[in-house]
């Protein structure tokens, strides 16, 4: 049967924000206040995200600086992501919704169905991995480097990172679709013991990552990506897509969510 889901297109915002919305969005679906939603949306300024229980020392907070880039720790697990030239999705919905219940491999290799019709519909010669992440990869800070189970490859290299949260009877999936620019960029946002460690990162992050440009030879705007996504999460997993905005409710604990934790150091700096 189909289901009636909120599209939310969120304008360009700062790191803290987002994660924010994520998670104010997360809390009001749960309590059956608002619909289960599909999110993109994108970054401004660039901003690295760090997964929930990734060492804050893995952060070179002097270069951030410098560049005007942002810090952010994401709710969600995984390594180290730049966000800039990209597409960033969020799928939330209760646990209970056909669309995630299950494992959370189940409910990745479900959602990966559409992601894999959006891709292919730009032209992207996708595929899905269904390998476990190698455990040695624990260790890397870059998220990019290594795809994980159910994850969208193109030509052998990672191009869709995502990562899930389970709270309170909410499942929360986010991913970022990197769509253009240098993936490399991201090791200087991140500590290392040298410049040969960073160098060796760096070179073994594009041996094993992607853009969509890269893949194509040719650019893809955030409108085309957007509408890709949108029409595969409706043609896929016949879901009814209706352009919403945040409630008043929402965006109150947004910025509450802003304030005590995505900007506050309590959180950022937690490990």
């Amino acid at each position: 049967m189909t289901e009636s889901w909120r599209l939310y297109l969120s304008p360009p915002a700062a790191g803290a924000w987002n994660m924010a919305v994520d998670e104010a969005m997360l809390e009001h679906i749960v309590r059956g206040d608002s619909p289960p939603t599909l999110r993109l949306y994108s970054w401004d300024p660039p901003c690295l995200s760090l997964g929930r229980s990734q060492p804050f020392s893995d952060a070179d907070t002097k270069t951030l600086k410098e560049k005007g880039w942002y810090l952010v720790r994401r709710a969600t697990g995984g390594r180290a992501i730049l966000h800039t030239d990209e597409l960033t999705y969020s799928v939330i919905a209760p646990n209970h919704n056909q669309h995630v219940r299950g494992s959370i491999l189940e409910s990745y290799q479900h959602l990966a169905q559409a992601l894999l019709f959006a891709l292919k519909s730009l032209g992207v010669n996708v595929e899905m991995k269904e390998e476990r992440m190698d455990q040695n990869a624990k260790s890397n800070p870059v998220c990019f480097e290594t795809p994980s189970a159910y994850e969208i490859t193109v030509n052998g290299k990672k191009l869709i990172g995502s990562a899930q949260a389970r709270k309170n009877n909410g499942v929360l999936q986010h991913g970022s679709l990197p769509l253009k620019g240098d993936l490399g960029r991201v090791t200087e946002a991140l500590s290392f013991p040298d410049r040969v460690s960073r160098q060796i990162a760096t070179q073994k992050l594009m041996a094993h990552a992607s853009t969509v440009e890269s893949a194509l030879g040719r650019a893809i705007s955030w409108d085309a990506a957007s509408k890709s996504f949108i029409h595969a999460f409706e043609t896929v997993l016949d879901i009814q897509l209706e352009e919403g905005k945040l409630s008043a409710s929402e965006i109150l604990r947004t910025d509450e969510l802003i304030q005590k934790k995505y900007a506050h150091p309590d959180w950022t700096e937690r490990i």
